[in-house]
């Protein structure tokens, strides 16, 4: 989808209103409802009055778009988002979300700042903090609801927790990457009259002090927060855009050659950066988010915010997870019906066309099913899209039975009506009327079985056709006077023996028919089985890629520590750095697909004939009743 028509402006996502209630806007749902292709999503934070609006506007492409703030006054309220086409990458949309100014006097509320900082963490892929000058201590203090996420974020849910603290290597698995921008920066990039890179720069902002003091765990708490929780960090210092003044104030207005060269060239740098580096939003396990159900998350945060309670990614997983799942179904449901409404159409065909038609729409709509399901361990959710399946597959087998029946019946009775007059008249009545009666009736069987595409109740119907013929066959056998006694009771076990070959003909029909079926369902389990694992390894690879990610931030902080002397630290380290790869190993493990999904497999396989004996009971039950 192309955003660009949507969203030629921002748009409130989450309004923060005068009592500090937290809401999602339905305009900005609406817009995200309609993105179904994965998104990039960037959030932005800082104080208020530090440029923040400026940074995103150029992520956009455009030179304004978010209100950028020059004033006392906090332009930004809530949470504001813009949706645009990715300029990297094709088929992801890129949202950028802009947060309302930290540390607003004229709210008052720094809970309200903290809820706002942690929708930012919650909902980004890239956190980009936004302040100005320098990184000394307050710029660090300033920093401080970032110590206070453990107690407004929760990863695990309640009963998963068992009482027992969580880790910080739980956070760094799913918590977004951090950038901090360091917005008029005027100092030579130097430590100890050495040249230093940028992230050098923040490297060093962010060590640690050595002791035990309350005065040296405030100075390391906001430091070490940074470090244990986003998985990798990131700096880009600007200079002062412009010279003056009255020019800072109408920022959005200057063209590029009213800015300073290195501030362009930063800028350029910063975007590309963003552009290339800043990952697809994933939910926790790995599942890649789409617009839709990023909107959807948007409404299951700020709704646990708003009730009291603490977001927790497990729950919004296990909720975003059952709308999706059954979202998933009704799209993939439709993929099979809009199918098989074209094969109904064609009615009746062979057993062999609606099987073959079956097999392979039934392998579409499991594919669009595991293209947008998720977290459907149990298969709960592929169970119903199975039985939904096979309701209208039944339902179109028995279509297909009446449609044939109706065919083969009105194809007989076109081609009795010369024979029936014949009858009428008299004519089977006279001496060798019976040779005469069995000529007709056979040129119309061969007749009958010349003609094309009857269906699959060719062989019933005929059957039927015969048996309700044999009273009247006896019937004129008996009459006729020139054959003997002995020859009638010859051609009345001839009669017999076309009745039974008939039968037998209309039994090897439905033998092939149910060979047929059940060559189809055998070749649909073993694609659903290959679907399976496909999908089962590409989330095994983005829970181990997770794990990786958490595992390289831990070890580089494990490395610092212990060139920094911090040995407790470095041990504590250790044990998480332990944790993870043992878990990491847990995944590696065994068959983990036969141990795990297998078992749940098996009943959907073992579903398909159970389904198909219910229905044929109650289908002969019903004819029963009718008779």
């Amino acid at each position: 989808m192309s955003c660009s028509k949507y969203m030629s402006a921002p748009v409130c996502l989450i309004e923060n209103d005068e009592n500090g209630k937290l809401h999602v806007r339905k305009e900005a749902k609406d817009i995200l409802d309609g993105i179904g292709e994965p998104v990039v999503v960037v959030s932005v934070v800082g104080l208020y009055r530090t440029g923040k609006s400026y940074l995103m506007n150029r992520l956009a492409g455009k030179q304004s778009g978010f209100a950028l703030g020059n004033t006392v006054e906090s332009k930004t309220k809530g949470i504001w988002m813009w949706c645009v086409p990715h300029p990297n990458k094709e088929g992801h949309t890129l949202v950028l979300l802009d947060t309302e100014g930290l540390g607003d006097v004229q709210k008052g509320d720094s809970k309200n700042d903290g809820w706002i900082f942690c929708l930012a963490v919650l909902l980004s892929s890239t956190l980009v903090y936004n302040s100005r000058g320098t990184i000394d201590n307050n710029a660090v203090e300033n920093l401080h609801y970032v110590a206070e996420l453990t107690e407004q974020i929760k990863i695990k849910s309640a009963e998963a927790v068992d009482e027992e603290e969580e880790e910080d290597s739980e956070y760094v698995r799913f918590f977004p990457s951090f950038i901090w921008v360091v917005r008029d920066f005027n100092l030579d990039l130097e430590i100890d009259g050495k040249k230093v890179t940028e992230d050098d720069y923040l490297e060093y902002a962010l060590q640690l002090k050595k002791g035990v003091s309350k005065k040296v765990s405030d100075y390391n708490l906001p430091r070490q927060c940074i470090k244990h929780y986003f998985p990798s960090r990131k700096c880009f210092v600007f200079p002062l855009p412009v010279n003056s003044q009255e020019d800072m104030t109408r920022l959005e207005s200057l063209q590029d050659q009213d800015l300073a060269q290195q501030f362009l060239e930063v800028t350029r740098h910063f975007c590309d950066h963003m552009f290339v580096n800043s990952a697809v939003k994933t939910l926790k396990g790995g599942h890649i988010v789409t617009g839709q159900m990023f909107g959807r998350l948007v409404e299951i945060y700020v709704d646990t915010i708003s009730s009291g309670e603490v977001p927790c990614l497990d729950n919004a997983v296990v909720v975003l997870a059952s709308q999706e799942n059954q979202a998933a179904i009704q799209k993939a449901l439709k993929v099979y019906q809009r199918g098989m409404e074209e094969v109904k159409n064609m009615l009746p065909i062979s057993i062999e066309k609606l099987t073959c038609e079956h097999q392979k729409f039934s392998s579409l709509a499991t594919s669009e099913f595991m293209k947008r399901s998720f977290k459907d361990e149990k298969m709960e959710f592929l169970k119903k899209l199975e039985e939904a399946v096979y309701n209208f597959y039944v339902d179109l087998m028995e279509e297909n039975e009446m449609a044939s029946e109706r065919k083969c019946r009105e194809l007989l009775k076109d081609l009795l009506s010369d024979m029936n007059k014949q009858l009428q008249d008299g004519e089977y009545s006279q001496s060798g009327g019976y040779e005469l009666y069995c000529r007709d009736r056979d040129a119309i069987v061969e007749q009958y079985r010349r003609e094309p595409n009857k269906g699959v109740r060719a062989e019933a119907v005929l059957e039927e056709f015969l048996k309700e013929r044999e009273p009247e066959a006896k019937g004129i056998l008996c009459m006729d006077n020139k054959l003997t006694e002995s020859e009638k009771q010859i051609k009345m076990g001839k009669e017999n023996e076309a009745l039974l070959e008939q039968k037998y003909k209309e039994e090897e029909e439905k033998r092939i028919k149910s060979e047929q079926m059940m060559e189809t369902e055998k070749a649909r389990n073993e694609d659903k089985l290959k679907q399976l694992k496909e999908k089962f390894e590409k989330e095994l690879e983005q829970q181990q890629q997770e794990m990786d990610r958490a595992i390289e931030s831990k070890l580089k902080e494990q490395e610092e520590m212990l060139k920094k002397g911090f040995m407790d630290q470095a041990e504590n380290l250790k044990e998480e750095i332990n944790k993870l790869n043992n878990e990491k190993k847990r995944l590696h493990g065994g068959d983990i697909f036969k141990d795990y999904v297998m078992p749940f497999l098996c009943p959907l396989v073992e579903m398909v004939p159970n389904f198909f004996m219910q229905r044929s009971m109650m289908k002969s039950l019903a004819k029963g009743l009718r008779r």
